[in-house]
């Protein structure tokens, strides 16, 4: 079994974590990895991460933290990160993690400025994507789970882009061979989903979205742990 770190950029909203727990629990459950067996790293606490040869895989949380506010914790995490991108160890950043991973590599992060993009969303992937070893094979279309209001507006130089969708342009890519950002949630389920449409209602309504029709439109989406499987199988 390789050494599979998660570098936890915060925690869930406390009353979905009493029912459903947090980030670190939900990625390995949808990795199908014992969480016993995972080191993980809360750099929203100031916990120091690993050394990179102590490391075979990455993955990177969500946050509530907002990339744009460039705490210290994400400052030097971002560093970190690019150096673990440029050592090319197999890494997956979702939501804040890709637009974390984005912003070391050079791209630019901001608020989605059509809105925030939250629920079951279709997710079109690009012609690069049909040899990628996470999304190669999958249909041109994918259903995915997602909640973001910041969004990775243009993209490193020297990545393939792979996804997008109609409110975010870059939803997932690919530095290298084996680095990947992906604005979508593929760890989360239907309860997680709905709890963050709830947690996002007034900023929809706001945003003129209606917040019921998302909430009633909340899908399974197995293509996600899928993806999520493809990752722990290249690094078993």
């Amino acid at each position: 079994m390789s050494n599979l770190l998660i570098v936890k950029t915060g925690s869930t909203m406390p009353e979905l974590y009493a029912q459903c727990q947090d980030f670190e629990h939900w990625i390995a459950r949808s990795m199908d990895w014992p969480l016993a067996e995972i080191q993980v790293v809360d750099v929203s606490l100031g916990e120091t991460l690993p050394p990179y040869e102590t490391i075979d895989g990455i993955v990177i949380t969500g946050s509530h933290a907002l990339v744009t506010e460039h705490q210290d914790w994400s400052e030097v995490t971002a560093a970190w990160l690019a150096i673990a991108a440029q050592q090319q160890i197999p890494t997956i950043g979702i939501c804040y993690g890709h637009q974390l991973l984005a912003y070391a590599l050079g791209g630019t992060v901001d608020f989605n400025p059509v809105g925030r993009e939250v629920g079951s969303i279709t997710v079109s992937l690009q012609s690069a994507a049909q040899d990628d070893p996470l999304f190669g094979n999958l249909p041109a279309n994918i259903l995915v789970n997602l909640s973001h209001r910041q969004a990775v507006l243009a993209l490193p130089t020297d990545v393939t882009h792979l996804a997008s969708s109609a409110m975010a342009e870059h939803q997932a890519f690919r530095y290298g061979e084996q680095v990947w950002g992906l604005q979508f949630h593929p760890e989360f389920d239907e309860q997680i989903t709905r709890a963050y449409i709830t947690y996002a209602k007034a900023g929809l309504s706001q945003e003129g979205q209606d917040p019921d029709a998302i909430y009633a439109n909340v899908q399974p989406t197995p293509i996600g742990l899928e993806i999520m499987q493809r990752f722990a199988a290249l690094l078993r």
